[in-house]
């Protein structure tokens, strides 16, 4: 007699997305998520805007979860929820609304790394075209985090690089905003350098030894660039936005693969996949694609699980609560938490 699938509820609230899923087995049933609009006219996320926001939301976005999946409270086996990496507003209130939720119910309470659960999202049966092997590579880029990671199993990683100041996606977004663009950029900047030639701007390439990555230096290139430029030509970023996207694209998707180049010649492994926000950049796809030609293994997860959302929080509950790696009711949001 086959045991009946674990019915999880993933809750992740590390930014400015309130998302609440269903799981059932390996197989997602709803993944709802509440945005957050309010943080545009800002230019960026605000801490105290984001966790008043998350107060609001989850209450509905987690019914809204259980009504689409026709679950009800009760059928809960667990619940999971991010316990960190994030904003310490923003994760408070789903550690507190978790922690409530499951002493109501007396079921399970399962603590998630953000980053590993954007690892572990490859693994749900919808997530993309093939479920990776282990050992594999993992690229992954979000607005605060960019880093190669060697996923051994579900439960062992190692990070192999990560950047020495700032991410790729915030590179992405502090070039937007250079370029006049409204928060968030990236998207845009994608948008944009469809239109534009990726060679007609060449800017600085940080030479980061072994598999770190940094972006300082290629942001302050660009600006350099737009403000050199504009002596001479006041409507610069105007009349070349569309040069000026491809090319910014173009420098930061390279630094990325050149990276994850190194780090397969490095471990022999050519099994790759990407993960997190900026997995989401059709340049990036495109370029990690191309390299099944070079005999790589590629997993790329479909949209809807490249940016922050509950049902990465239920596929990777899913893998803590068979290993037993449950917590307590002392268990405690932690915006720095480690691998």
């Amino acid at each position: 007699m086959t045991a009946k699938p674990k019915i999880i509820l993933g809750i992740e609230s590390s930014c400015d997305d309130t998302s609440a899923a269903i799981l059932v087995g390996n197989q997602i049933r709803a993944n709802i998520v509440a945005s957050q609009a309010i943080h545009e006219s800002f230019g960026g996320v605000v801490p105290e805007l984001a966790s008043r926001a998350h107060q609001e939301n989850i209450i509905p976005v987690v019914q809204a979860a259980l009504n689409q999946a026709q679950i009800q409270l009760k059928d809960l086996d667990a619940i999971a929820f991010t316990q960190g990496p994030g904003l310490m507003g923003s994760l408070t209130v789903g550690t507190s609304f978790a922690k409530a939720l499951a002493l109501a119910l007396d079921v399970p309470l399962v603590g998630v790394h953000h980053m590993k659960a954007h690892i572990l999202a490859h693994f749900m049966d919808d997530a993309s075209d093939a479920k990776p092997n282990f050992p594999f590579l993992c690229l992954t880029v979000s607005g605060g985090h960019t880093q190669i990671v060697q996923v051994n199993d579900a439960l062992d990683m190692q990070v192999l690089g990560s950047t020495i100041d700032d991410a790729a996606g915030e590179a992405f977004d502090k070039a937007a905003k250079m370029l006049g663009l409204p928060y968030p950029g990236g998207p845009l900047i994608d948008q944009l350098a469809q239109e534009g030639n990726p060679t007609t701007f060449q800017f600085a390439k940080p030479q980061i030894p072994g598999l770190d990555f940094s972006f300082s230096g290629l942001k302050t290139s660009i600006l350099y660039t737009l403000q050199g430029a504009e002596k001479n030509e006041p409507d610069f970023r105007q009349k070349n936005q569309a040069d000026l996207c491809a090319s910014i694209q173009n420098s930061i998707v390279s630094i990325l693969m050149d990276k994850l180049d190194k780090a397969v010649k490095h471990t022999g492994i050519k099994t790759v996949v990407i993960a997190g926000g900026v997995s989401a950049n059709s340049e990036l796809r495109k370029r990690l694609l191309a390299k099944k030609e070079n005999g790589w293994q590629v997993s790329i997860p479909k949209m809807s699980y490249c940016t922050d959302n509950g049902a990465m929080i239920a596929m990777a509950g899913s893998f803590y609560l068979a290993a037993g790696q449950t917590v307590g009711q002392d268990v405690a949001a932690d915006p720095r938490l480690e691998w």
